[in-house]
């Protein structure tokens, strides 16, 4: 069986950026071996019409995180997108396994140690931390990395 990824992702708000950005992850995330869950597409038939709809939506993605064996969060931008923060740190309280993607350039952080807010990793190793942090789509499927070792245990 394979594990459940939730992708953590600001990208469903744009089409845009739905339509270049997301797929190339996703089929990253695939192609090694993950069952990925994509909150915009799990929860597109929330009526955003309808009154409620924001609780139904957090909700959803709340137990999506729940039911996960682990999260691929995309932390671009400085500071990354609030949503993802929230997922990641239900995911941190929830002891599920973190991977961190992170392709902007841009530092975002006042920590030698870090590239984003010391909190982001209070999920990841002390030690090691740098196997769960991507920093291009490539090395995804890289072995070397902790997602390959972790989606082949």
């Amino acid at each position: 069986m394979r594990k459940r990824l939730y992708l953590a992702n600001p990208y469903g708000f744009s089409a845009q950026q739905k339509a270049l950005l997301l797929p190339p992850i996703q089929q990253a995330l695939l192609a090694v071996g993950a069952e990925v869950w994509e909150p915009f597409a799990r929860n597109n038939a929330v009526n955003v019409a309808q009154p409620g709809w924001a609780y139904r939506v957090a909700q959803a993605d709340f137990k999506d995180v729940q039911n996960c064996d682990g999260i691929f969060a995309i932390v671009n931008g400085t500071p990354p997108d609030e949503g993802v923060m929230v997922e990641l740190g239900m995911a941190i309280a929830l002891h599920k396994t973190i991977f961190l993607f992170r392709d902007d350039l841009r530092r975002c952080t006042d920590s030698e140690q870090y590239p984003l807010n010391l909190m982001v990793f209070a999920g990841l190793p002390e030690w090691g931390w740098q196997d769960y942090y991507y920093t291009s789509i490539a090395e995804i499927a890289s072995p070397d990395k902790a997602l390959y070792r972790w989606l082949h245990a």
